[in-house]
């Protein structure tokens, strides 16, 4: 991991992670993400929206390369609020997705949220969750943080066997939680605390054969 400043947690870049897939880093948003992102989110669009929160007007206007400045701005103004850690997912050094920690609370609570995306050709390759397991080092490690909880819907099996591979235990069903695809859709609470992580998360993935260092 390699430090840029005195904030807990941020900006920092994770790994690198070993999958089958090739090598999995996260790091900091950058302006210059914007062509990447509004490439990968447009063309994924049939794989991606049905899982993520109903937005405003047409998917292709919502993720035009426009857009990514204002959006990498004010997610790296909350960043260096404490608020929230926005990263990217690389595949051997290529953009492939995001992971976000997001309404970090400090205090007594000292708790967040955690989401991830990945390309439709990457998925299923151990490269979802081996970010995963980074950040979840990074959460419970530089940053601080008790717990980190996370939503899934339940036909959702891909990120439900993501988050089970890395240890995240089921809480409860949250009823019409969120509005998903144009309709309030049913999701999974599932959280992890630091007191059930042995060693590291990534080192969970190496132990079981699914990862290695490097």
């Amino acid at each position: 991991m390699r430090r840029y400043s005195a904030h807990p947690g941020w900006p920092m870049e994770l790994g690198p992670l070993r999958v089958g897939a090739g090598v999995v880093t996260v790091r900091p948003i950058r302006l210059r993400d914007a062509a990447a992102w509004s490439r990968i989110r447009t063309r994924d669009e049939d794989h991606l929206r049905p899982w993520e929160p109903t937005g405003e007007g047409r998917w292709a206007d919502r993720h035009h390369i426009g857009n990514w400045p204002g959006l990498c701005s004010s997610l790296r103004a909350e960043a260096r609020k404490g608020r929230m850690l926005p990263m990217v997912i690389e595949l051997d050094g290529k953009f492939c997705g995001q992971i976000s920690i997001g309404n970090v609370i400090r205090g007594a609570l000292r708790s967040a949220w955690i989401g991830y995306w990945v390309t439709r050709e990457v998925g299923g390759r151990g490269v979802a969750t081996a970010a995963l397991a980074l950040a979840l080092d990074h959460a419970f490690g530089p940053v601080g943080l008790h717990r980190v909880e996370a939503t899934v819907r339940p036909e959702n099996e891909a990120s439900r066997a993501v988050l089970h591979n890395v240890g995240f235990r089921e809480e409860g069903v949250l009823r019409r939680y969120l509005d998903v695809d144009h309709d309030w859709r049913d999701h999974l609470l599932v959280a992890m605390t630091v007191e059930e992580v042995e060693g590291t998360v990534a080192d969970r993935l190496v132990r079981a054969g699914k990862a290695s260092w490097g």
